[in-house]
């Protein structure tokens, strides 16, 4: 029996979902987890250099660290077809021991031109302390030496209104740096207008304990809109979720928000802040 004929089109934006992981700790995760991000459509996954879980006592553990970073973490992700890339600093949490913060900052440049790496971060504050405001401080003066992009981490709870007022004087009184080259991480209700008027894009960390819910995020959203703005999960060695980004999706999309507005806030603007840099590449669909 002749069977109609029927006409296939091409895969859009309605028949799929894609996204980037903007900023996710893989090194804390499991290769499941890599296995369960693609499967749900995460065409890149881009990791700040972290805490490890405890104060690393040298720069030799910074160097390793940086090398898995560059390295072997780019291989794993490999094996489930995931581009992965990176950012390198010292993370606030152990920015109070200077003069080893200036040791690992004098190995960074060594890695900077390593092809997964984006820039400069995740810098920023933690407890808003002296010591963490000088390595903050040199870790933007390194930035603009080098050229680079800057991912900034901003303090929680109660300490997250000062540290994001002091984060963003320093970023505005180094007259080389360019806000719409920084991204301001963590925002919450109370943070995030001052973030994006001041020219900076933000990002909203998805945690089912902490920083913001799926629902606060989407709130934020219909507030303030897209524009300079995007989703991440973290999924680090706490409480974390690293699917939160496509579930808010999922929750966008029942909220009534069209594909194409998901589409730019979960894929579109990661890509083009990232784009910045000349080694960030995305795989062709």
């Amino acid at each position: 029996m002749k069977l109609k004929s029927e006409t296939i089109n091409s895969p859009t934006i309605n028949d799929f979902m894609r996204y980037i992981e903007p900023h996710g700790h893989m090194v804390s995760r499991v290769t499941d987890d890599y296995l369960d991000m693609v499967t749900a459509g995460c065409q890149a996954v881009c990791e700040p250099a972290f805490w490890a879980g405890f104060d690393r006592s040298s720069v030799h553990g910074f160097y390793d660290y940086f090398c898995q970073l560059t390295e072997h973490e780019p291989k794993r992700a490999a094996k489930f077809g995931l581009s992965h890339f990176t950012w390198l600093c010292i993370n606030p949490k152990e920015s109070e021991d200077v003069k080893l913060a200036q040791e690992v900052l004098a190995i960074i440049p060594k890695f900077l031109d390593r092809p997964n790496v984006l820039g400069i971060g995740e810098i920023g504050l933690n407890k808003n302390s002296r010591n963490e405001m000088k390595v903050l401080e040199m870790h933007v003066d390194l930035a603009a030496r080098e050229n680079q992009l800057i991912l900034v981490h901003t303090p929680h709870l109660e300490d997250k209104l000062k540290g994001t007022r002091l984060i963003i004087d320093v970023l505005k009184s180094d007259r080389r740096i360019k806000p719409e080259r920084c991204i301001i991480d963590h925002v919450e209700e109370h943070t995030i207008e001052m973030v994006l008027e001041a020219g900076f894009w933000a990002g909203m960390t998805l945690y089912p304990e902490s920083k913001c819910t799926s629902a606060r995020a989407i709130d934020m959203v219909e507030m303030y809109g897209s524009e300079r703005l995007w989703m991440n999960s973290a999924c680090n060695w706490g409480v974390s979720v690293p699917l939160a980004v496509p579930r808010t999706a999922l929750e966008m999309r029942r909220r009534g928000h069209g594909a194409e507005a998901i589409d730019k806030l979960i894929y579109q603007n990661p890509a083009r802040f990232m784009s910045q840099c000349p080694r960030f590449k995305l795989p062709k669909l």
